[in-house]
């Protein structure tokens, strides 16, 4: 399921756009905002079932080698360890899966040259040479295999990203989260007649709330809470700090006032994270002391008032 924090990106994101089109309600960008977040899970079983087409694929470049009309030695007696992968074969066997795929009309049959390509960057890499040449057998080292493969061969692989680039411009950028929910789907395989335990959109229905309510709260109340910035900046010029600070600030600012149950030090500690990956060099820092010095001044003088959990310093 995805993170908070990914949900607080997505969120900051959309204010971004409903700002800068301002042709579109609020109504409209939050429902393009939940779009978002469904099209982002369509990554989710797209990626996961990527090891079983390059399996696939390795089956037919087998296959070729033993109908060679003067094959070798090598190619009448291929090292089938990766094709009879244990792991590969509980993912590529999975209806749940399958159906998920077909119900999105995802597959990677269009995609020829990336699982080609995937394949001959892992059968290049030292953990695969490792895995082949290795005499042992079990299902956590076939797993191991797998996990390798999504960390090292597909994670920052330019032609995979360019390739999801031109199926949806915003996949690139959920593919690190995704790739953290493929290997915890990796990490609950034990064995290989157990079922697959795919991950939900959402942890809870309070996720997709928390959503709606955390974008609404932002948006509506941006321009108060861009005079609070203001009041914190009176040295500087609010409209020549970057926009993207100035969304991070107030989107911050709104979870800390409309979330009684969210802790303060999670509010900022998740939004200095979000700042270190899209803003600019050096924006952690600045929304670092800022949002110090504002939720300070705001629990002191009772703008902010946690209960429950939200009284929890972490």
């Amino acid at each position: 399921m995805f993170s908070r924090r990914f949900l607080r990106i997505k969120v900051v994101k959309a204010i971004y756009a409903h700002l800068t089109c301002a042709d579109e309600s609020i109504t409209i960008e939050e429902r393009n905002l939940l779009k978002g977040i469904d099209k982002a899970y369509d990554l989710y079983p797209y990626i996961l079932s990527l090891i079983v087409d390059v399996k696939r694929y390795a089956e037919e470049r087998i296959q070729i080698g033993l109908n060679l009309h003067l094959p070798t030695h090598e190619d009448l007696n291929p090292n089938r360890k990766f094709v009879a992968n244990q792991v590969v074969a509980r993912i590529e066997a999975d209806e749940e899966l399958e159906n998920m795929l077909l119900s999105r009309r995802l597959g990677w049959s269009a995609q020829p040259e990336v699982v080609k390509h995937l394949y001959q960057k892992m059968v290049e890499s030292d953990y695969y040479k490792e895995y082949m040449a290795s005499e042992r057998s079990s299902f956590a080292e076939d797993r191991k295999l797998v996990e390798e493969f999504y960390l090292q061969t597909v994670q920052d692989n330019e032609m995979l990203t360019a390739a999801l680039e031109e199926s949806s411009i915003m996949w690139s950028d959920d593919l690190d989260f995704i790739l953290i929910m493929v290997l915890r789907t990796l990490a609950t395989m034990r064995k290989q007649d157990e079922a697959l335990e795919l991950l939900p959109q959402y942890k809870s229905d309070d996720d997709k709330a928390f959503v709606r309510r955390l974008f609404a709260a932002a948006a509506v109340g941006y321009q108060e809470n861009l005079k609070i910035v203001e009041q914190y900046t009176k040295n500087w010029d609010v409209e020549r700090i970057a926009m993207m600070d100035n969304i991070i600030l107030t989107t911050a600012i709104a979870e800390m006032v409309g979330f009684d149950s969210i802790p303060v030090k999670v509010t900022l500690d998740e939004y200095i994270e979000i700042a270190k990956y899209y803003s600019t060099l050096g924006s952690s820092t600045f929304i670092n002391g800022l949002l110090d010095k504002i939720s300070s001044d705001m629990l002191s003088d009772g703008r902010i008032a946690k209960q429950g959990r939200g009284l929890v310093e972490f």
